[in-house]
């Protein structure tokens, strides 16, 4: 591959790749034949000369259902490895968050300005704002990043909690201890609590949100009523196929390995790549989703269903139906409600909500400069009201209703049980939309008795 631009190589490997479908299915793959031992997990001896090895997702005890692990065939064991050192943690905070106090007012962003030349995503992780105790394993953090370089030579593992990722702009390579996954903007990408990974950028710059949560590891929704079928369905998510990185190749070399634990971060350099992973199963594994996959349900009657109905993962808290946070998508679909204002409703909610958008507008939202833009996002903690915007109420007051298809849109939301408190960086941010109020003024009195 010499004289070749890493980008092209990343993208070639991106779309030649294969996975293996299902959500918290119990999968196994090995990169070489005879990699995985059969019939027990840690023989006296590893085929091919590798290490067995167990990684934790959740207790050993927890119940069937729930349990998260997965083995892994590795040519070193993860023990290998020097002390960490502390390192400076960047732009990346954690809960618990005292850098100021929980905010009412309602708060928008614009994108992040563009990052200095040279910044990859690590370097470009950047945080508003969370709650709860990553020490305590509660709550959760809403990152954004920007970065215009791949990471190299290094990787990343977060002890704190897993890491939803959302490209906004600019698709991702995620080389993973299990294998590689490709994200572009429209998909998401888990990565599992405490799984170590690169990420190579397929365009000059990338650009999203990441929603690290430290609570329980995100599961699907109950369908209730639904039925045995709808929103996200388990067969469109891809895990990896075991692919590994050999420190015998000639080309490696030393590999900085970043952990975040406990909100720092803590550097080590290794003689090795931790990516060296031959052949694994289990089901606390790393995975991909196609938004645009979405099964929406939605109204074929009359009003406007809560939003709960767009829930594409759930954290569960100990108090069923409250999350500690959901991650919901408000994909493309048909409103056809009769006799209803078809834009969400105006609404105060004891959950708190950080929206974002991928492409397009939202529907509640009037878009254009000073609005709510792809990749920015707004917050609205507990209580705080909110709705359609002025000029978004009056279209919609006075519009045809008749069938309308939302195509030209993909908007997400981070809904969580506390408030989010906005870290000192977000509340002082340049990009912070002053004046974010104003949207809601003239609504009218229109009251006639």
């Amino acid at each position: 591959m010499s004289g070749d631009d890493p980008r092209d190589h990343a993208r070639k490997t991106a779309e030649g790749l294969s996975y293996l479908t299902g959500f918290g299915n119990e999968h196994s793959s090995e990169a070489v034949p005879g990699a995985l031992p059969h019939g027990r997990n840690s023989p006296q001896r590893a085929p091919l000369g590798l290490y067995a090895e167990q990684l934790s997702g959740t207790a050993f005890t927890e119940p069937r259902a729930h349990n998260r692990r997965s083995w892994l065939y590795r040519i070193r064991p993860s023990a290998a490895h020097p002390a960490f050192t502390r390192v400076d943690n960047g732009a990346i905070r954690t809960a618990p968050f005292t850098e100021a106090v929980p905010d009412p007012n309602r708060l928008r962003w614009n994108p992040l300005p563009e990052p200095a030349p040279g910044t990859d995503w690590l370097a470009g992780l950047w945080t508003l704002g969370g709650n709860g105790d990553a020490t305590q394993r509660t709550g959760m953090a809403v990152h954004l990043y920007h970065a215009n370089s791949s990471m190299t030579d290094r990787v990343f593992s977060d002890a704190d909690g897993e890491l939803l990722i959302v490209p906004e702009h600019g698709g991702l390579l995620l080389r993973t201890e299990f294998g590689l996954l490709h994200a572009e903007p429209g998909h998401v990408a888990l990565i599992p609590r405490g799984v170590r990974f690169r990420v190579e950028l397929l365009d000059e710059s990338a650009r999203g949100y990441v929603c690290e949560n430290y609570g329980a590891v995100f599961q699907l929704p109950d369908l209730g009523p639904i039925g045995a079928n709808g929103l996200a369905n388990a067969r469109d998510f891809k895990a990896p196929v075991a692919a590994y990185e050999d420190d015998a190749d000639a080309a490696a070399g030393p590999v900085e390995v970043v952990n975040k634990f406990c909100g720092n971060l803590w550097s080590a350099t290794y003689d090795h790549s931790p990516l060296d992973v031959v052949a694994w199963h289990g089901n606390h594994v790393p995975y991909v989703y196609d938004l645009r996959r979405f099964n929406v349900i939605g109204t074929i009657s009359y009003d406007h269903p809560d939003p709960s109905i767009f829930t594409v993962l759930t954290s569960p808290s100990d108090t069923p139906g409250l999350a500690g946070v959901d991650f919901v998508v408000f994909a493309p679909r048909w409103l056809v409600g009769e006799d209803t204002f078809r834009p969400p409703y105006f609404h105060r909610n004891v959950m708190s909500e950080y929206m974002g958008l991928i492409e397009g507008a939202y529907d509640a939202k009037a878009a254009g400069k000073g609005g709510f833009v792809p990749g920015g996002g707004s917050l609205h903690n507990m209580m705080s009201a909110h709705g359609p915007d002025h000029e978004t109420f009056e279209r919609a007051s006075a519009a045809e209703l008749k069938p309308q298809r939302i195509d030209d849109s993909l908007a997400f939301m981070f809904e969580t049980r506390w408030p989010v408190t906005a870290t000192e960086q977000a509340a002082r941010a340049t990009h912070l939309q002053r004046g974010y109020d104003d949207v809601w003024q003239g609504l009218e009195r229109h009251f006639r008795p």
